[in-house]
């Protein structure tokens, strides 16, 4: 299994385990935090981007395909319009860890966490966030408002992640 971390920092060489800002994780221990292959697209913006995130899963109907998927793609990422300049002049880099000391975190969001001090094993610079996403196979939706795909992805039978919405336009 492949796990990453995506950053707008060029040269990290060592992730100390850093305790969890999020109330509803133990804040006794520190965790250094990856994503799966399959989840990785969702991290394919500028770090503080709001998105909505979406992807079909075994479990979801032919309906929520319909209704969330404008494509052939299985995989979608939404951004404001706010944010499209941003991510289109934002490098990132993906470093990959080796998977011995993770364990899973979130299934549906692909979080594995380490409690170790981690190391990459490789690192790969974006240069076009865009291109990444699309050589991916990923529907990219750029909106004036996230919100109310955010709502409606979360009533659907899809695998959803709504990231950074404390960073999006005001609810309508």
């Amino acid at each position: 299994m492949k796990l990453f971390h995506v950053s707008e920092e060029p040269d990290i060489s060592i992730f100390e385990p850093r305790k969890p800002l999020r109330d509803d994780l133990d804040k006794s221990k520190g965790l250094v935090w990856a994503i799966n292959e399959c989840c990785l697209p969702n991290f394919l913006t500028p770090r503080d981007c709001p998105r909505v995130t979406y992807h079909a899963a075994k479990h979801s109907t032919s309906e929520d395909i319909t209704k969330f998927f404008s494509s052939s793609s299985r995989h979608c990422v939404s951004i404001e319009y706010a944010w499209f300049e941003r991510m289109a002049k934002t490098r990132l880099f993906v470093y990959e860890f080796d998977s011995a000391n993770f364990y899973l975190q979130d299934q549906i969001a692909g979080f594995y966490v380490s409690e170790c001090v981690e190391m990459p094993v490789s690192v790969a610079k974006i240069d076009d966030l865009f291109s990444a996403l699309f050589e991916r196979c990923v529907e990219i939706r750029i909106l004036d408002n996230l919100w109310p795909l955010g709502n409606a992805v979360q009533k659907s039978t899809l695998n959803w992640s709504l990231c950074r919405m404390r960073n999006a336009a005001t609810r309508v």
